[in-house]
C-alpha cells in the first residue's frame, strides 16, 4: 500500500534543518541579502552542526526514497534563498565530480571543496558561457592535451559561476574535440591556487544575492592528467562510442543537472511556501473595513490556490527525487517536469505573497520582496523554464524538437 507518511527518521531530519534554518538563517537574511556577501559566519555554524560537510550530503545522497536533499533544501530555503544558495552551491560542484569522478578523484578532491568547521570552503561548477548558457553545444572553452608531458591546457571564459573565483576546488567544463558538439566536452578540477584561473568580475544580482556569482576566466590553466574527471582511458572510449554514432550518457555537464533538477525544484518550493506563511499570517492580523483581510473571499482564494500549488509541485518533486534515486527512467521528463512547475509555482506564488501585503509587500520592511527577487531565478537557471519544457515535450512526442 502506497503512504505518503513521511518516516520518523526524514521527519527528525527536516525538523533539524527547519530548527537551523529559523534560528539561524532568517534571522541573517536580510542583512547578508543587503551586504550582498558570501555568509561566511552562517557556512561555519552549518559546519559545526555538521550539516555543511560531504560525509552528510552522502548521507543524503544515500537515502533510497530520495527524499532526503528535497527535504533538507525545501527547509534551509525557507530560511532564505541566498544563505541557502551559499550553503548549497557547493554541492553542483560535488555533484560534478561524483557524476564523473574515479573513487580516487572522489577522495581526493571532494573534501576540499567543505573545507572544516575552523576554515570552511566551497566549490564551484563551471559550466556556462557569455555563448553558452541553455545551448550546451556552442561551449568554447577548450581543453588541449600533451600526450608528452600528461597535461592538459584550458583557455576560455566562464559565466555565471556559483562561487566562481573564491571556490577552493572548481569544476571546470570543456570541449576537448569540437567535432562531437556536446558530446566532445570533458569535465576537469582545478586545484586551489592553479595559475590562469581568475575571476574579475564579479555579477550584481537580482536575488539570491547573499550567494557569490562571477565570471572565470581561465588563461592557459596547466592541470595534470590527474585533474581529468573518470581519466583519460575513459575519455577516450566515450569519445570512440561517440565518432562510431553510439548513444551515450550525455555530457557530464547534462548529468549533473540531471541529477539536481528536483533538488533545484525543492529549493523553489521552499521560498514559494515562505511567502505563502508569511502571506498567511498576515492576512489574518491585516485588519481593513473592519475586519482581517483573509475574510475576504478574494485574499481567502489567493491563499487556497498557493496551498495548493505548492503541494502539487512538491509531489512533483518528491516523484522525481524518488525516480532519480530508484534509477526509474525519466521516460516523461519528470525531472524536468518537477523543476519547471517548482520554478513557476515559487514566482507565482511570491508574487501572489506582495499582492496580498498591498503596497507592504512592495517594501523592504517584509521578507516577500525578496522572496519574490530570490524566485525569479528559478524559471531561469539549470534550464531555463522553455528548456524544460523542450525536454518534456521531446520525452513525450519521442521526437527530437527544437
Amino acid at each position: 500500500m502506497t503512504s505518503f507518511e513521511l518516516s520518523e527518521e526524514h521527519r527528525e531530519l527536516r525538523e533539524w534543518v527547519h530548527g537551523f534554518a529559523a534560528d539561524v538563517v532568517r534571522p541573517a537574511a536580510a542583512e547578508w541579502d543587503e551586504r550582498e556577501e558570501t555568509p561566511w559566519p552562517i557556512l561555519q555554524e552549518a559546519a559545526k552542526i555538521e550539516l555543511y560537510n560531504f560525509e552528510t550530503l552522502a548521507s543524503f545522497w544515500g537515502d533510497e526514497t530520495g527524499l532526503s536533499m528535497p527535504l533538507v533544501n525545501e527547509e534551509l530555503f525557507w530560511g532564505d534563498g541566498g544563505i541557502g544558495m551559499a550553503i548549497f552551491g557547493t554541492t553542483l560542484a560535488v555533484a560534478g565530480i561524483f557524476a564523473s569522478g574515479t573513487p580516487e578523484q572522489m577522495v581526493e578532491f571532494i573534501p576540499q571543496c567543505y573545507g572544516d568547521a575552523a576554515a570552511p570552503k566551497v566549490g564551484a561548477f563551471c559550466s556556462s558561457e557569455p555563448e553558452a548558457g541553455s545551448d550546451v553545444s556552442a561551449m568554447r572553452t577548450r581543453a588541449v592535451y600533451d600526450e608528452a608531458r600528461d597535461e592538459w591546457t584550458l583557455s576560455g571564459q566562464k559565466a555565471w559561476a556559483t562561487n566562481g573565483g573564491i571556490a577552493n576546488i572548481h569544476v571546470v567544463q570543456a570541449v576537448v574535440d569540437p567535432e562531437l558538439g556536446s558530446k566532445g566536452q570533458a569535465a576537469f578540477v582545478v586545484p586551489p591556487g592553479t595559475p590562469g584561473l581568475e575571476s574579475t568580475r564579479k555579477i550584481k544580482k537580482m536575488g539570491l544575492r547573499a550567494s557569490h556569482t562571477a565570471d572565470v576566466f581561465l588563461d592557459d590553466v596547466k592541470l595534470p592528467g590527474s585533474c581529468l574527471l573518470g581519466g583519460k582511458e575513459k575519455l577516450d572510449e566515450r569519445l570512440g562510442r561517440a565518432r562510431d554514432g553510439v548513444q551515450g550518457k550525455g555530457s557530464a555537464a547534462m548529468q549533473t543537472f540531471e541529477m539536481s533538477r528536483p533538488t533545484v525544484g525543492a529549493q523553489a518550493i521552499g521560498i514559494a511556501r515562505a511567502a505563502y506563511e508569511y502571506a498567511l499570517e498576515y492576512a489574518k492580523d491585516r485588519v481593513a473595513f473592519g475586519r482581517p483581510i483573509i475574510e475576504n473571499q478574494s485574499i481567502s482564494f489567493m491563499l487556497a490556490d498557493m496551498r495548493t500549488e505548492i503541494d502539487a509541485a512538491r509531489l512533483l518533486v518528491h516523484r522525481a527525487a524518488w525516480m532519480g534515486r530508484n534509477s526509474v527512467p525519466f521516460t516523461a521528463g519528470e525531472g524536468s517536469m518537477s523543476k519547471l512547475k517548482a520554478g513557476r509555482v515559487a514566482v507565482w506564488s511570491t508574487e501572489r505573497a506582495i499582492q496580498i501585503l498591498g503596497g507592504a509587500g512592495y517594501s523592504r520592511e517584509h521578507p516577500v520582496e525578496r522572496m519574490h527577487r530570490d524566485a525569479k531565478i528559478y524559471d531561469i537557471f539549470e534550464g531555463t523554464e522553455q528548456i524544460q519544457q523542450l525536454v518534456i515535450a521531446r520525452a513525450i512526442s519521442g521526437m527530437h524538437l527544437t
